[in-house]
């Protein structure tokens, strides 16, 4: 749940407020004259989906010798799982 604080209340206990949005992911509004002025919260984690091509990008490729075996590796995989009985795990 956000909450409103005002500017004021924000600078005199800024490093409370900030550690509340850092180790408890708590969100504030920051209101000066009963407007809202500004946002403060925790930054989001992890990778943007628009970071994806240049990540995947940057990965290794793999050598022709490497491709060929990683093909050969998933045939097997899938045809021993097509041998695989497919069971109810929860028969009635």
């Amino acid at each position: 749940m956000i909450q409103m604080l005002s500017v004021t209340e924000a600078a005199r206990c800024f490093s409370k407020h900030i550690s509340r949005v850092a180790y408890r992911g708590k969100c504030f509004i920051l209101v000066r004259d009963n407007k809202p002025v500004a946002e403060l919260r925790p930054l989001p984690m992890g990778k943007r989906l628009a970071e994806l091509p240049a990540l995947l990008a940057s990965l290794p490729h793999l050598t022709p010798d490497e491709a060929k075996q990683f093909a050969d590796d998933l045939r097997t995989a899938r045809a021993e799982l097509a041998r695989v009985e497919v069971r109810d795990p929860w028969p009635s």
